[in-house]
Order: C-alpha cells, then sequence, then structure tokens
C-alpha cells in the first residue's frame, strides 16, 4: 500500500521510523433506518492494514508517485508537469507492508426485532450513491487545451 505526505509531518516522520501503522478506510453505502433507534445503522465497506512503513527513495519513490497519479487518474502523469526537486524532498512517499490486513462489509436492510416490526414507523435504506459530475475546466486555460482531454472523459471509477 502506497500513500504520500509532507516530509514536515510528525504522523509521516513516525511512520518512517518504524512505529507500528494501523491504515483504515471506509465506504459509507447508505443508511438503514430501523423502526428502533438501537437498531439502525449504515452499510459499508472497510478495510484495515497493520505493518509497518518503509521510507521510498529515488527511483523507487518516483515510480510510487506516478503509480499514485495513474490511479487517481490514469494518463495524466504523461500530461503534466513532473515534480520539481523542491517539491520531491518535501513529499515523503511510505509504503506499508501489509503484515495482516481485515475487511468488513455491512449490508441490507434493518433487522427490527418482532416487537418492532408493527411498529407505525418508515423502515428501510437510504442508498448513497457516490458519483463524479462533469468536468469543469479552469479559467484561465490556454487557447486550444479548453476541450477535455479523452482520458478524462473515459474515466470511471
Amino acid at each position: 500500500m502506497l500513500f504520500h505526505g509532507s516530509t514536515a509531518s510528525r504522523l509521516f516522520r513516525l511512520c518512517a521510523a518504524g512505529s507500528p501503522v494501523c491504515f483504515t478506510v471506509t465506504l459509507l453505502d447508505g443508511l438503514v433506518l430501523a423502526r428502533s433507534a438501537f437498531e439502525s445503522s449504515m452499510n459499508y465497506r472497510s478495510a484495515m492494514a497493520l505493518g509497518h512503513c518503509s521510507v521510498l527513495h529515488g527511483q523507487a519513490k518516483w515510480a510510487a508517485l506516478e503509480r499514485i497519479s495513474e490511479h487517481l487518474m490514469p494518463g495524466r502523469w504523461n500530461e503534466v508537469r513532473r515534480p520539481s526537486a523542491q517539491e520531491l524532498r518535501a513529499t515523503a512517499v511510505l509504503e506499508l507492508s501489509l503484515e495482516e490486513c481485515s475487511l468488513k462489509v455491512s449490508e441490507g436492510g434493518p433487522d427490527d426485532g418482532e416487537q418492532d416490526a408493527t411498529l407505525p414507523v418508515w423502515a428501510g435504506t437510504v442508498p448513497l450513491a457516490e458519483s463524479w459530475c462533469d468536468p469543469v475546466p479552469a479559467g484561465d486555460l490556454s487557447p486550444g487545451y479548453e476541450s477535455i482531454p479523452d482520458y478524462i472523459r473515459r474515466w470511471r471509477r
């Protein structure tokens, strides 16, 4: 697992020094509204990784930054200005070994007990959908760069 941040960050310095790391990500997929407050919950997907980080340098750091950029927007790395020497010095790139991982998914509707099933309260799921909107060009684009590149038009998550 790769991530980057400021070399001035206390957290990144601790991670780079070998402190144990717990990295978590949760994506909310919807609210589950039961007839009782206690039974209401959320639908989600989550991942947790435990391990130790190593600091990437030189070509490995450069390749990781390219990989991170290409993960966000495939095709973009070949078009943009590369990081300057100053930007590279100010950025730490860490690789987290996946010594232990845990994935969890919660999905489905409410699980009301028999005593709550007849209550006159709406119950169900309110799904959350994440989507990208139409690209908005910068107001100061150079002439000839107003059209949106194909790699942006084709990109889907």
